[in-house]
């Protein structure tokens, strides 16, 4: 390893990232408008000025931009002797899919990220630290562990808050929802519905941290019983980390445990797919909504009776709320 690659890990071993508080939004200023505001960059191009302000300061002056950002401080020196610590802080981020913009300061670097992004963007930079402590012979943290239990009381007020952050942006459209995500509703009272199944209230906890949860309740075709899944949420820094996943494989041996005959739910047939969900009409089984298509899935379990013909029929508060299960 050469002084360089050493100092590079070193420095990454020592970062703490934090997130300065508010939203940020990059503006082009108007020419000729004198500097107003709490203006934390700017950067003066051949093209005219860019600055870098609160949201809520680029609104009072009616300054348009595209998305808002959290602003996140790698807190480690940047030194010129660092070669590579903006590249390996950008291409740990890039590959979750995280865009950033990356400004050097005198004494740190600091990271633009959407605002949505900004929990899971600190994970990975905690993971980069922690495995450049492990390359530079420091001790790596140990691995948290993860553990999928049933609902236990008490939990419920965290698993609403759960899903209230898990669906704050929509599945459906990818844009950030405006007030009350429906699925928090939805949650609330299908834990008091008739149709409530405690064995498939599936909890997933991390280091004791309540980091996923997934729901399925009693659904029927004709009198044939069978699960409804869904709503299925993961706290949004640890999405894409496998915990639904894990949640949708437990809810599964659950169900063959218990005889049932198979789980029902609407969502994306390429993720589904990987655990055996195949279109329900396939198996003779009709969405409540037509206009669903392939995205209504049915997986057969074990006891899958075979010749079933008729509509499926979710536990009530999914017609009362008018939402239908997504993952």
């Amino acid at each position: 390893m050469t002084p360089a690659e050493k100092d590079l890990h070193a420095l990454l071993a020592s970062m703490h990232p934090a997130v300065r508080e508010g939203e940020y939004v990059y503006v082009r200023w108007p020419e000729g408008r004198p500097l107003s505001g709490h203006i934390a960059a700017a950067v003066r191009e051949a093209d005219g000025l860019t600055v870098v302000l609160p949201r809520a300061d680029a609104d009072a002056q009616d300054l348009p931009y595209d998305h808002a950002a959290a602003w996140i401080t790698a807190q480690v020196p940047s030194a010129d002797g660092a070669a590579g610590l903006t590249a390996a802080i950008s291409a740990a981020l890039a590959e979750a899919k995280i865009g950033v913009k990356v400004l050097a300061g005198f004494h740190h670097d600091h990271l633009l990220v959407p605002v949505p992004d900004a929990e899971r963007a600190l994970e990975v930079l905690h993971e980069l630290s922690a495995a450049s402590r492990s390359a530079s012979g420091g001790t790596p943290a140990p691995e948290p562990r993860l553990v999928l239990r049933g609902e236990q009381p008490g939990d419920r007020p965290a698993l609403l808050e759960l899903t209230r952050a898990a669906f704050a942006i929509s599945p459906v459209t990818g844009e950030p929802v405006e007030g009350e995500p429906e699925e928090v509703g939805l949650l609330a009272a299908l834990f008091e519905c008739g149709e409530y199944l405690p064995a498939f209230s599936v909890v997933a906890e991390l280091d004791g941290e309540i980091v996923g949860h997934v729901i399925s309740t009693r659904g029927r075709v004709g009198e044939l019983e069978l699960l409804g899944l869904g709503p299925l949420g993961v706290t949004p820094r640890l999405q894409r980390h496998g915990i639904g996943s894990a949640l949708m494989k437990e809810t599964i041996s659950r169900a063959n445990a218990a005889g049932e005959r198979g789980i029902a739910l609407l969502g994306s047939p390429d993720y589904y797919a990987r655990f055996g969900f195949v279109p329900s009409t396939s198996l003779g089984v009709q969405a409540p909504d037509p206009a669903w298509g392939e995205y209504f899935q049915l997986l057969p379990l074990a006891l899958w009776p075979g010749g079933v013909n008729g509509t499926f029929r979710y536990a009530a508060p999914f017609d009362a709320d008018g939402v239908h299960g997504q993952g």
